[in-house]
């Protein structure tokens, strides 16, 4: 059987994949759902080490995004270094502490403190890895420009699959984006081209560890049927 074609002047590889029964799509997406749902953000990291090739499979996840014209627009940068995870704590409390002060709405504060979030980030240096995403805005050649596409609507889809791969290997981590967020491309010396997107510190759970008590939309709330 033919495994590869050339379709308007390019080889394609036949796709394959399993197949299910409807009944067997059902179990298998009520599975997904209800291990999805019990991820939770996580600020109380234990110090116990993660071997480095798990991080690597979750990194490897998270590249196998789509991404627009397949130009997979991001670097993963992936942080063990006491000493730059001091750096980026300091950095980002610097810009933490001065929106809680100044940037941020009387509103935007009041919706946080249910969260019991605050410009102290001891995260940061606590937890085994950090991995900083990365933007290209574009992409370098050979010294030359190439140009990219959806960049955002990429790097956040990639995004979602490192964060679904977090919570598959046993590991927990919180959405971290200080802003502005230039202090991690100077720490990191990343090129121009690049852009910090989301900061995620990546380990175990505290064995005693709380999370605020939230309530997640019900499906009527966010699907409209047509």
């Amino acid at each position: 059987m033919m495994n590869e074609k050339i379709i308007k002047g390019f080889p394609h590889v036949k796709y394959s994949r399993e197949s299910y029964s409807d009944d067997q799509s059902m179990s298998k997406s009520e599975e997904l759902f209800q291990f999805l749902s019990k991820r939770r953000t996580v600020r109380d990291f234990d110090s116990r080490p993660i071997p480095k090739e798990v991080m690597e499979n979750i990194i490897r996840t998270a590249g196998s995004a789509p991404s627009g014209a397949n130009k997979q627009p991001w670097t993963f940068c992936l942080i063990s270094d006491p000493t730059i995870k001091k750096q980026i704590r300091i950095g980002a409390e610097m810009e933490e502490k001065i929106s809680y002060r100044s940037r941020m709405s009387d509103t935007w504060k009041e919706d946080l403190k249910p969260l019991g979030t605050d410009w102290e980030k001891p995260f940061l240096e606590t937890a085994p890895y950090l991995i900083v995403v990365f933007k290209q805005s574009y992409g370098l050649e050979n010294g030359e420009k190439t140009q990219h596409y959806y960049v955002n609507e990429s790097v956040g889809i990639a995004c979602g699959f490192l964060i679904s791969a977090i919570h598959n290997a046993g590991l927990v981590t919180v959405t971290h984006t200080p802003s502005p967020m230039n202090f991690l491309s100077k720490i990191l010396n990343r090129p121009e081209n690049e852009k910090p997107f989301l900061l995620l510190p990546v380990g175990y759970p505290q064995d005693e560890t709380f999370v605020p008590k939230i309530k997640r939309k019900d499906l009527s709330d966010i699907m409209k049927e047509y």
